[in-house]
């Protein structure tokens, strides 16, 4: 008998730009096969589409842990959903063999109105957990968590942090054959971050598999046998820990780790590279300090640009939306631009973050790039000394107490 537990081939996932994935019902599939001869040749307008994974094919054996890693945008969390059968795929297909449990994002079936207590009940039912296997877990999972004292609060009263701690609590108390874990444990602080590894390393040692999505190369490193680089939706190194993560550090460091891209006409204009101009760290994509910020993207473009519109939007780790901002009336002539924008500050929690960079023109998208590679903020730290109270910005202050004369 096989030892495969997860076998994927020609794996593919295709997003239209722009537009939120639709669920059909049947009512909607009959209309469209009725329709069809109807609609043939009306409507062929160009379509932008991202495939966020393209041809894609692996195994991973009963008892492996197997970490994925690469850039924002290259396909990691679209995986894991399409694993765990919340997104279907557009082409190939993934076979799963053994009850499978995931924490791809934070609170899986919570409920910010219920109680921490009853969204621990609520989550479980939902991760496919008995009422009796979660009374007989209640106490392990509340403890595992830390959050005994808030537990008969509603969830709305909880930090990100603490729901994050809940939440995982739940999932890796499923005692799931196949877990699989997306970056959840960023917002967590370092000593949840090392019971959760701790608790993830017991779970492999029971002979049970792990796909493990992290930006934290440290975490992977301990945990890990295996390692799958996926780099603009395909995979583009496998082996042992140790081998890939010093490849992919390697190219992180150089700009040669590849930003996903859309389907666009980039025969007539194409992102180059971006970089810090101002302030220079010695390293392009590192800034270290919070004062003013010079950015510059660079462009080469083939066929004469008019009528464009240009955006930009900056993400941190957990592809949460930082800024963005966008221009009209953008025209271009051939040859190679540079779009710089300054800021009077990023004040930013350090971290990794990553800038997306458009050009469209009459609607149309000319090119779309996850910009390669990601930003490192590396600035003094001004927050609250408790993970769990720090929020994005990172913004220093002063603050002074004075008696009043009178009230």
């Amino acid at each position: 008998m096989s030892d495969v537990v997860i076998r994927a081939e020609g794996l593919g996932k295709r997003y239209r730009v722009g537009e939120r994935e639709r669920y059909l019902a049947l009512r909607d599939i009959l209309t469209r096969a009725i329709t069809a001869p109807f609609r043939k040749g009306r409507n062929k307008s160009t379509t932008d589409y991202l495939w966020a994974l393209r041809d894609l094919s692996f195994e991973v054996r009963h008892g492996e842990v197997v970490g994925l890693i690469g850039r924002n945008g290259a396909g990691k969390t679209t995986l894991l959903k399409i694993l765990s059968r919340i997104t279907r795929p557009t082409a190939g297909f993934a076979e799963i063999q053994g009850r499978v449990g995931s924490l791809l994002e934070v609170g899986t079936g919570f409920h910010p109105e219920l109680t921490g207590r009853e969204n621990v009940y609520l989550s479980g039912a939902v991760l496919g957990m008995r009422k009796s296997e979660i009374d007989q877990k209640f106490d392990e999972i509340v403890a595992f968590s830390g959050v005994e004292r808030f537990l008969d609060s509603p969830l709305k009263h909880f930090s990100t942090g603490m729901q994050t701690r809940l939440a995982f609590a739940v999932s890796a108390h499923l005692d799931p054959e196949i877990l699989l874990v997306d970056e959840v444990l960023a917002v967590g602080d370092l000593e949840f971050q090392k019971k959760c590894l701790g608790k993830m390393e017991d779970v492999s040692k029971s002979g049970r598999t792990i796909v493990f999505v992290s930006h934290q190369m440290n975490q992977i490193r301990r945990l890990c046998q295996r390692v799958f680089w996926i780099d603009a939706g395909q995979v583009r190194k496998s082996g042992p820990t140790g081998l890939v993560l010093g490849e992919y550090e390697s190219a992180v460091a150089s700009g040669q780790a590849s930003g996903s891209r859309a389907h666009g006409a980039r025969d007539k204009a194409q992102f180059l590279r971006w970089r810090i101009e101002e302030p220079d760290a010695g390293t392009p994509n590192l800034l270290k300090t919070l004062g003013s910020v010079s950015i510059s993207f660079t462009i080469e473009v083939s066929g004469a640009v008019k009528f464009g519109h240009h955006g930009i939007a900056l993400f941190n780790s957990e592809r949460q939306l930082m800024w963005a901002w966008a221009t009209d009336r953008v025209e271009l002539d051939p040859g190679v631009h540079e779009f710089r924008y300054v800021f009077p500050t990023l004040p930013l929690r350090p971290g990794s973050y990553s800038w997306q960079v458009s050009l469209w023109e009459d609607g149309r998208i000319v090119d779309l790039w996850d910009c390669s590679p990601d930003m490192i903020i590396a600035t003094e730290v001004h927050q609250h000394a408790q993970d769990q109270w720090n929020g994005v910005l990172n913004v220093p202050c002063e603050m002074e107490i004075g008696r009043l004369a009178s009230v």
